[in-house]
């Protein structure tokens, strides 16, 4: 990847990140589930290890793939959202990246989908 487009991720990420105070962590990921770019919210501790995060977001790429077979007949998925008890886990899937982010428990679907859809048109381009 060269520089230019390394920055533009960097930049990417981080307004991700800022959007919200509720947002913890943001990872812009390849079509093979390699991370490109990602940033933990300042003040804020990783729930998983940087092994356990590289998994993860292997298994993500994984998960796009599964549901890209249902395309057709379903349309494609525009965002995933997973609910757990110590964080709120969103995908967002962009033409030619993955875009991971993880936010506090507590948000509500307001403010979520307001976050889902902010994240959408700055990721638009990927």
């Amino acid at each position: 990847m060269n520089v230019y487009k390394h920055a533009r991720l960097i930049e990417i990420a981080e307004d991700i990140i800022d959007l919200d105070s509720s947002m913890r962590f943001v990872a812009i990921i390849d079509l093979r589930g390699n991370i490109l770019e990602s940033i933990m919210k300042n003040g804020k501790t990783s729930l998983k290890t940087q092994k356990e995060e590289e998994h993860f977001c292997h298994q993500v790429a994984q998960r796009r793939r599964m549901r890209q077979e249902f395309d057709k007949s379903l349309g494609k998925v525009s965002y995933v959202h997973v609910e757990r008890a110590k964080v709120t886990q969103i995908v967002v899937y962009p033409k030619r990246k993955t875009v991971y982010f993880t936010l506090e428990p507590q948000v509500g679907a307001d403010k979520r989908m307001s976050i889902i859809n902010r994240v959408k048109e700055i990721t638009g381009a990927l």
